[in-house]
């Protein structure tokens, strides 16, 4: 009889397993990247514009002089006077980060010949400039400050306050999922559940940028003119609806 209750047990544990397997497979089962089985998967976009409340310009001062510390002196100089000028105009110091600051030979190469012309050194800064209606003053007085070796390499737009956009895009992005799922339930003639997965990504476009320097001939022209035209939010979201459920 001892004999016999060993097979049994056997057979007993063997059944379990496969009630387990069973029931494993009837469970919902990713599949592919992330995706679920019994969903319906769509992604929405939303986009809102609005007018940027922030500008960065790069600018700051190049000079050549025969030596090093010529050159060095001077640049720090001028390179002062520059910050000097943002900071009278309004910017804050938070809002003055140096960026960049290099020194370096500079050749003239004439009849296979090397001829040191001097050294360059180079010191700019970026501002950060929230009144906008003052940007073009603010740009104009710090290359005056600057003089001849002012140097201005970039200047973009920037949202910062952009809550209210993205709240708003998310909104737009949400609406345009949804419509998608429920057209797609309607044509598979099945019931569009809850969602089961969302996720979202967000990013801002830059917005055009106008940038022109109008002067009379005696120097002390119009100011800079700058547009800073409107800034977008996009937002994606990647939503998984149940269906019939």
């Amino acid at each position: 009889m001892r004999r016999l209750l060993i097979p049994l047990a056997a057979i007993s544990l063997l059944l379990a397993a496969c009630a387990d397997s069973t029931n494993a497979a009837a469970q919902v089962a990713p599949t592919g990247e992330g995706l679920m089985s019994n969903t319906i998967a769509v992604s929405g976009t939303g986009q809102v514009t609005g007018t940027p409340d922030t500008l960065i310009v790069d600018l700051g001062v190049q000079v050549l002089r025969p030596s090093v510390g010529e050159a060095t002196g001077e640049a720090a100089r001028l390179a002062q006077a520059v910050i000097d000028a943002l900071k009278a105009q309004g910017v804050a110091e938070k809002d003055i980060q140096t960026t960049n600051y290099s020194i370096w030979p500079e050749y003239d190469y004439r009849n296979d010949t090397q001829t040191l012309r001097g050294y360059r050194v180079s010191n700019t800064v970026s501002a950060k400039i929230r009144d906008l209606d003052k940007a073009g003053d603010v740009i104009d007085a710090a290359t005056a400050a600057g003089g001849n070796d002012t140097i201005v390499n970039n200047i973009r737009f920037d949202l910062e306050a952009d809550g209210a956009l993205i709240t708003a895009a998310r909104e737009a992005a949400w609406n345009d999922a949804k419509a998608k799922a429920e057209q797609l339930a309607a044509l598979a003639e099945v019931q569009l559940g809850k969602a089961v997965s969302i996720s979202e990504t967000s990013s801002p476009s830059p917005p055009p940028i106008a940038y022109a320097t109008a002067r009379d001939e005696a120097g002390a022209g119009f100011a800079t003119p700058i547009q800073p035209g409107e800034a977008s939010v996009s937002v994606v979201v990647n939503v998984q609806f149940a269906i019939g459920g």
